[in-house]
């Protein structure tokens, strides 16, 4: 009787698995689309319970909930209500509005929130498929941000030209300070986490040395820790008129979603990563240069976190460079890669919505007096149930993958059994 089962090479019997973290990080960046919604509609859900909790009316009408309680259910909704509603009235279309150019003005303030935070999603996303945590976007994006608005009030060059210089030095110099990262891990084996975390320390305080020297950034004019305005020449164009502030950086945020799409899923420099990140031994044996993935993978990554940095610097001709540009956006883009599940198109989803979340909040403030901070709660517990997957098929009674699979392959058996059986009374008759 021969052995049909396949047989392992002895370079495959020696391949190790990959490491606990990079194991859970895949989990974590593999949620399926199910689970990821059914975590944003939770998020929303306790978002709501928090909203109505701290709204004033129905803490008022809970005072006397046995005696009339459709009182306090109406105070709830209201609120709930009024909260959300306001939040799509600033994000994604103002049915008060007296004019249509006014309804629609929200939506280009989603996409232009929107925009720097799909760049750095993107980012982050790439480094993720390589098997990267990379949580250095704040410093990738001061970096680049600090390059771009130097060029943006320093060199003189006509429009059009201007404004690509300032766009390429950006991208480039946040691409070299992601790829310092991939560099040190590669040569020395520093975890990436470390060394991101340490980097953005390093950007933050440098760049804060650059804007209090005279010189260098700071602006002559001010005694203040900031650079001039960008020049005309360089910042981008407006792309619906100035009454609208969605500029050419939401093209560019496109087109890069485009690029890492082609990069991961049609050219092999993107099945290189994916190896690498499924599992770096092996990618090893099989032939791949992993240190090399590393440093090409953030590089890459580092630039697209630094073309976030660029449009926060020349998406307004009157904003210089501060040391909180990056406005959080860095530690956001971690949300949304997650969010996007490490995909292209997924990252481009969650920047949209966490930009809508952005612009709606303020209506929510000024419309209803919700404090900005439950936007931040629902994201926070976003993040927080797309890491515990388990947690979201508990709540919502939802079969777990390896109890579905071990319920598909005893049904497989049952038919094999019953084929077997029929094949046996064929053969006897």
């Amino acid at each position: 009787m021969t052995d049909t089962a396949p047989r392992r090479t002895a370079a495959e019997a020696t391949v190790p698995e990959p490491p606990r973290y990079h194991v859970v990080l895949q989990q974590i960046t593999r949620s399926n689309g199910l689970i990821i919604f059914l975590a944003v509609v939770l998020s929303f859900v306790i978002g709501g319970i928090m909203i109505a909790a701290t709204d004033k009316d129905v803490q008022a009408a809970s005072g006397y909930f046995f005696a009339r309680p459709g009182d306090t259910l109406a105070a709830i909704w209201n609120s709930v209500f009024g909260a959300y509603s306001a939040l799509f009235r600033g994000s994604i279309f103002n049915y008060e509005a007296p004019t249509f150019v006014r309804a629609i003005k929200p939506l280009t303030e989603t996409l232009t929130f929107a925009t720097p935070l799909i760049a750095a999603g993107l980012g982050v996303a790439l480094a993720f498929r390589i098997g990267m945590f990379n949580i250095g976007g704040r410093g990738q994006m001061l970096v680049a941000a600090a390059a771009a608005g130097w060029v943006g009030f320093a060199v003189d060059l006509p429009w059009g030209l201007h404004m690509l210089l300032a766009l390429i030095v950006g991208i480039i110099a946040g691409s070299l300070w992601g790829g310092i990262v991939g560099l040190l891990k590669a040569r020395t084996g520093a975890h990436e986490v470390i060394v991101t975390i340490m980097l953005n320390y390093v950007a933050f305080y440098l760049v804060s040395y650059l804007l209090r020297t005279p010189g260098l950034l700071q602006d002559p004019k001010s005694n203040n820790p900031k650079s001039p305005p960008m020049d005309s020449t360089a910042v981008f164009p407006k792309l619906l008129g100035d009454q609208f502030n969605l500029n050419f950086g939401f093209v560019l945020a496109v087109l890069a979603t485009v690029l890492v799409w082609w990069i991961l899923n049609r050219s092999s420099l993107g099945f290189q990563f994916r190896a690498v990140g499924e599992n770096p031994n092996a990618a090893r044996v099989a032939g791949i240069n992993v240190n090399r993935m590393y440093i090409v993978g953030m590089l890459i990554a580092g630039g697209l976190v630094g073309l976030a940095g660029v449009n926060q610097v020349l998406g307004a001709s009157t904003t210089g460079v501060t040391s909180g540009v990056d406005a959080g956006v860095g530690f956001d883009a971690i949300t949304v890669a997650l969010l996007g599940a490490s995909t292209p198109w997924g990252t481009f989803a969650a920047g949209l919505l966490f930009g809508a979340l952005k612009a709606g909040s303020f209506t929510m403030k000024a419309a209803e007096q919700i404090p900005l901070e439950i936007v931040t709660v629902v994201q926070s517990f976003i993040v927080l149930f797309i890491a515990a997957p388990p947690l979201v098929r508990a709540i919502f009674f939802l079969p777990s993958p390896e109890r579905t699979r071990k319920r598909e392959a005893r049904r497989r058996k049952r038919e094999l059994r019953h084929e077997a059986a029929l094949a046996a009374k064929e053969v006897a008759r």
